[in-house]
């Protein structure tokens, strides 16, 4: 029997290895929802990740007002609101789900219970993709092998799979795969019968597997870019792709017609699904729905025609072959500069796309954790990062691209190419921003086992199924023709493979699966006390708000305010709290400078917290609303991250460091910590010295504090004391503090002039936790004083604080002293009592 394998042995390895993918599906979903008991709380809570709540806030409200969505949201970024920068598809995929197991009317337990799990099971699916992209690049012990290394892959692709990470990021995975897989297999089979348009316009059925495949391609790229609108990365790896398997094809003499067929089918299929998403009023921008996705899908179409009507302009008049590539080149320079020409806004974006994506960012966006380089941290170069998400098998994916390059050289199949530009530019992709870490896995998984396969082949691994397939007619004689057949050197060689390639991810992925990232018990407590607390913005969170018109400002009532705290909390604010952030994780809101120091240091949750001084804070409260009258926040949030770790990155935000931080000898050698400047800021004035001195800034409510040692608060306190002779108490306070902007109440009195009048009070809070506040200044005849405190409690309406003094302020200076009680209206009117 020849080693031509019938359709039946076809059949039977096919099921065999799908067995295989389903297991490693089974494996990749129980790893990814291991966390399952940790995430659901009690009370019915899921402790869903920070983008995560966003999302299941857009799915709530879909939900309640299906099929119509959220395309503008006024309850973030406040007072200006904020557009959805993501694709509607993924949070229509939750919600179908939802009403469709809830039969039109599902629980809100049951919608949260489906997004949870959501990302797990979309992550866990991408083994079969993966599967037939190996088998179709090589061979199926490719595929299989690829398949279980992204089960098990680490990092940032397990991360955003993981049970409540319920993010569009899975999708964005999800669907790219299988547009890519798409295309390689239009490719593969309109090669192999070299498809032309003759073909099509006689009807010819074998014309029909390709472009079925080409249109399915069209349709995973729609549904790639309504999840996420930067998809057009993926059709320019396409396009380059076709550039260069045009020239191959055009050197070698060989027909293009069925790359143009298929390359034209797909963009024309994608752009017919996104078309009624396309908001006009966006113009041109790569982060919304706009022109510019009709525009670089045209743009791809073109190129295929042009790329197929040279290559047969060329070929009749029968010139250099290594003429055509020279055309393409000069032709796209040629396009590039007409576009600045013509349109210097749409070349602005074409090359702000090229160069966000694959350059290292410096200053704020530096300290967006997915936004840095995979290869440099805090400015140095690393393989840290490298090994967190991918262990071995990066540095095998770049042997295996040498291997495919090779292979690519020597064969030219197209489908080679297609994976090797792919891998390359998601390369380039992560050294710009490590969030691609989520794309490339799955090249790493894909050339990983392409590198197996390779390594089990020079050992005789071929031979062997060859001669399976001659020789095995049952079950039965299967243990007889392994003993046979596998020697020792294949059983080293498959342990070895095990130890180098699959065990590290493994052993990777077990480790980052034990938890799931979600909303921590102290900010889940002071968003809930917030939230049962403090007014009602009047806003509601249910309903679909209409975008203002071009140059206007969405129309807030009277009663609506912001809540100022960093950037990463703006979601948790808004979703559990119901309440509106001035600042939000798409890095909206944080204000300070993006280029130079010379730049306008713009208001922000950056400049608020960073300010130097009370005065200079509330004049960024006041600069943020467009409202001469009227600050941009009434509560202020701090949490024990932002005062110590974060706070370099709320600098950085301004690209104004230094000073923050000083060297000091100490015992132990020279030291960085907290210097002068530190102090003096506003995120120190609050959370380090509990907001104790301020004016118009009181704290309302705490957290628990953190565990001893869980943080460096009693560090930073401990320096202040040492340096600068403080006498802070060396004890944790709240991990989450919540203070509230008011105008304060003004006592006014006699003194003789050059006394020095203290004003005091002993603040308790809801934890039990005292301390101090006081303010003093020099009398010339008369001072005055603005303090925070009601020392007669809430007043119904208004914050109902949990933190109050304990008696009346004390007012001293010389031998006198005086006791003066102020009123919640007194504060929050700012009237004047006369002592």
């Amino acid at each position: 029997m020849n080693n031509a394998r019938l359709p039946l042995a076809r059949v039977k390895d096919d099921l065999t290895s799908l067995f295989i993918v389903s297991i490693s599906f089974i494996i990749a979903l129980w790893i990814r929802i291991r966390p399952a008991e940790t995430v659901f709380l009690p009370n019915g809570f899921v402790r869903f990740s920070n983008d995560a709540l966003y999302h299941m806030r857009m799915v709530e409200v879909l939900i309640h007002n299906y099929p119509h969505g959220v395309f503008y949201n006024p309850l973030t970024v406040y007072p200006y609101g904020s557009l959805i920068h993501f694709g509607p598809l993924f949070d229509h995929m939750i919600a179908l789900t939802a009403l469709a197991i809830g039969l039109g009317n599902p629980s809100t337990e049951l919608v949260n219970v489906i997004g949870a799990y959501f990302p797990a099971v979309m992550g866990a699916l991408i083994v079969f993709p993966v599967y037939f992209l190996g088998k179709h690049l090589k061979d199926r012990k490719t595929g299989v092998i690829a398949a279980v290394l992204i089960a098990v892959a680490p990092g940032q692709f397990l991360n955003r799979s993981m049970i409540i990470f319920t993010d569009h990021h899975v999708a964005e995975s999800l669907f790219s795969t299988l547009f890519i897989l798409f295309i390689m297999l239009a490719i593969i089979e309109a090669k192999r019968i070299n498809l032309s348009i003759r073909m099509i316009q006689h009807k010819e059925n074998q014309a029909v597997k390709p472009i079925l495949c080409a249109a399915l391609a069209g349709l995973m790229y729609a549904a790639f870019q309504l999840s996420w609108p930067g998809a057009p990365l993926f059709g320019m790896i396409v396009v380059i792709f076709a550039v260069i398997q045009y020239s191959v094809d055009h050197l070698n003499g060989k027909s293009t017609d069925y790359l143009g067929i298929v390359g034209i089918i797909t963009f024309l299929v994608g752009l017919i699904f996104v078309s009624p998403f396309i908001r006009s009023e966006m113009g041109i921008s790569p982060y919304f729905y706009s022109w510019f996705h009709v525009l670089t899908a045209f743009a791809a179409v073109l190129a295929f025609v042009y790329m197929s009507i040279v290559h047969k302009q060329l070929d009749k008049r029968h010139l250099k072959p290594i003429y055509y590539p020279l055309v393409l080149l000069a032709t796209a320079v040629m396009a590039l500069i007409l576009l600045r020409v013509a349109s210097p806004s749409s070349y602005g974006v074409v090359t702000s796309i090229i160069t966000g994506i694959f350059q290292i960012h410096i200053g704020g966006m530096s300290t967006v954790g997915e936004a840095s380089s995979i290869f440099y941290r805090g400015g140095a170069f690393t393989l840290s990062s490298v090994w967190y998400n991918f262990a071995m098998g990066f540095f095998i994916s770049i042997i295996a691209m040498f291997m495919l390059a090779y292979s690519v050289k020597k064969d030219k199949r197209p489908e080679e190419t297609l994976v090797l530009v792919w891998t390359f530019i998601m390369l380039l992709a992560i050294y710009g921003q490590n969030r691609f870490a989520y794309y490339y896995a799955i090249n790493v998984a894909l050339l990983s086992g392409y590198f197996a396969a390779k390594v089990l082949d020079l050992v005789g691994w071929k031979k062997i199924e060859a001669a399976y397939h001659d020789k095995v007619k049952s079950i039965r004689e299967i243990p007889g023709f392994l003993s046979k057949n596998i020697k020792a050197a294949h059983l080293i060689t498959i342990f070895m493979l095990l130890l180098l390639v699959a065990y590290p991810s493994y052993s990777l992925a077990m480790e980052q699966s034990k938890y799931a990232s979600g909303v921590n018990g102290y900010w889940l407590d002071s968003l809930f006390w917030m939230e049962a607390n403090t007014p009602d913005p009047g806003m509601d969170f249910l309903e679909v708000y209409e975008a203002p018109e071009s140059g206007e400002r969405f129309e807030y009532p009277d009663t609506a305010y912001g809540v100022m705290s960093w950037w990463d909390y703006g979601h948790e604010i808004e979703t559990i709290a119901r309440r509106l952030p001035n600042a939000n994780p798409f890095q909206a809101g944080i204000g300070g400078r993006r280029v130079s120091i010379d730049d306008v240091n713009q208001p922000g949750s950056a400049t608020f917290f960073t300010a130097s001084s009370e005065e200079e804070a509330t004049a960024v409260l006041n600069a943020i609303h467009p409202d001469p009258d009227k600050a941009a926040a009434r509560y202020i949030i701090s949490d024990v991250e932002m005062a110590t770790g974060k706070f370099y990155a709320m600098t950085a935000w301004t690209l104004d460091t230094e000073g923050y931080y000083v060297s000091v000898q100490t015992d132990s050698g020279i030291q960085h910590v907290p210097g002068q400047r530190y102090y003096d800021s506003m995120e120190a004035r609050l959370h380090i010295f509990d907001g104790s001195g301020l004016q118009q800034y009181r704290l309302v409510h705490e957290s628990p504090a953190a565990p001893t040692g869980h943080t460096s608060e009693t560090g930073y306190k401990n320096v202040y004391n040492v340096l600068f002779g403080g006498n802070l108490p060396l004890t944790d306070s709240g991990y989450v503090k919540t203070f509230e902007y008011v105008e304060g109440a003004t006592i006014t009195g006699t003194a003789p002039a050059g006394e020095t009048v203290t004003i005091s009070n002993t603040i308790q809070t809801n934890q039990g936790r005292s301390f101090t506040y006081s303010q003093s200044a020099t009398s010339d005849g008369t001072y005055s004083f603005t303090v925070p405190y009601s020392t007669e409690g809430p007043i119904p309406g208004e914050t109902q604080f949990a933190v109050r003094p304990t008696g009346a302020y004390t007012i001293s200076y010389g031998e006198v002293t005086q006791q003066v009680s102020v009123d919640e209206r007194a504060v929050l009117d700012g009237n004047v009592i006369e002592v």
